[in-house]
């Protein structure tokens, strides 16, 4: 295909933007690319860390290179790790936490994050094969069922929950009964 721009060379970049339902589709050379402002001179522009590190700035938006945040700035307290010293927007422009302490200290803010990165979910359950995995699959069972009584319990469902721990323990007696199979 060729530049839609010098008509010379080959376009190498394809750059596809929708506003309001309209699409239009650009497709350039390099050298059109960065002449018209498609892309910058920089090498770094178009980066694999600079695509990923999109996904962490839903919360402001730029202009020029510089964050800025819908609310008044001034009235934000940037977060910094009191262990390694990096601040929320420097984790932000470099996807990567310093230390360990990073996960606790921007803890608030990851679950969005987490939500964008795995299509809504905020935590990995994994999978069990079924043939391999017959006593995980009640472990994990027993273990949504305690959390459902907990729940029962608080929410003062107490015919419901005494049905639900009937219910746990006869898992628990299928999981003792498959131990003793040879399974575990």
């Amino acid at each position: 295909m060729e530049c839609q721009e010098c008509h010379e060379r080959p376009a190498t970049l394809h750059f596809t933007q929708v506003i309001n339902g309209n699409k239009k589709e650009i497709h350039v050379c390099e050298v059109c690319a960065k002449e018209k402002g498609y892309m910058s001179n920089d090498d770094d522009e178009f980066s694999l860390h600079h695509l990923l590190s999109g996904l962490f700035n839903f919360d402001t938006y730029s202009i020029n290179g510089q964050d800025h945040y819908p609310s008044n700035p001034s009235q934000q307290r940037v977060l910094q790790c009191p262990n390694c010293g990096l601040t929320y927007p420097e984790f932000k422009r470099i996807g990567k936490f310093g230390c360990s302490q990073c996960y606790e200290t921007f803890s608030e803010h990851l679950n969005p994050i987490f939500r964008r990165v795995h299509s809504g979910n905020t935590s990995h359950d994994g999978k069990i094969p079924s043939r391999k995995g017959g006593s995980l699959q009640l472990k994990k069972q027993i273990a949504d069922q305690k959390r459902e009584l907990n729940q029962l319990i608080e929410d003062q469902e107490f015919e419901q929950a005494a049905t639900m721990r009937d219910s746990i323990r006869d898992l628990e007696q299928q999981l003792s009964d498959h131990r003793k199979g040879g399974d575990s």
